[in-house]
């Protein structure tokens, strides 16, 4: 990084004039302070004022262009099955956890695909973006918690 690197505004409203991406995976999501390139080459600097969950429908302006904020491809399991109970099981082991109306989807995980096939669920890998459910008491991620 030299001090002509530019620093990103980070972007939170989705625009439809993106003229670049930066692909990040779940945990390159989470950020406050690192240097980025571009898929088209830009380097830039996010500096945020405080540890941030990285929207997928957010960007940085940088300079004049607008770079929008793209999910990588990670090694996932989608299940399917029970997914009440699946879900229950997942969540009661605090694992972020992408709810859609057929399917569950977590990072791959060899320990909790033996439980949750032990449990009956039917298990795919795959390789997709992974956006998993934030907090309950607010956007974003859980940063864990406490029972007492």
């Amino acid at each position: 990084m030299t001090d002509a690197t530019p620093t990103a505004q980070l972007l939170k409203t989705p625009l439809s004039d993106w003229q670049d991406s930066v692909v990040l995976d779940y945990d390159a999501r989470l950020l406050r302070r690192k240097l980025l390139t571009s898929t088209g080459g830009t380097a830039f600097l996010v500096d945020l004022p405080a540890v941030t969950n990285l929207d997928e429908a957010w960007g940085f302006a940088v300079d004049n262009a607008h770079i929008r904020i793209q999910p990588a491809d990670e090694a996932v399991l989608v299940i399917t099955g029970d997914l009440p109970r699946l879900a229950w099981h997942i969540g009661n082991r605090h694992t972020p956890c992408q709810i859609l109306p057929d399917r569950l989807i977590i990072r791959e995980d060899h320990v909790l695909e033996a439980m949750l096939r032990g449990l009956g669920a039917t298990i795919t890998r795959a390789a997709q973006p992974f956006t998993p459910e934030g907090g309950a008491y607010g956007h974003g991620r859980t940063m864990g918690h406490s029972h007492t």
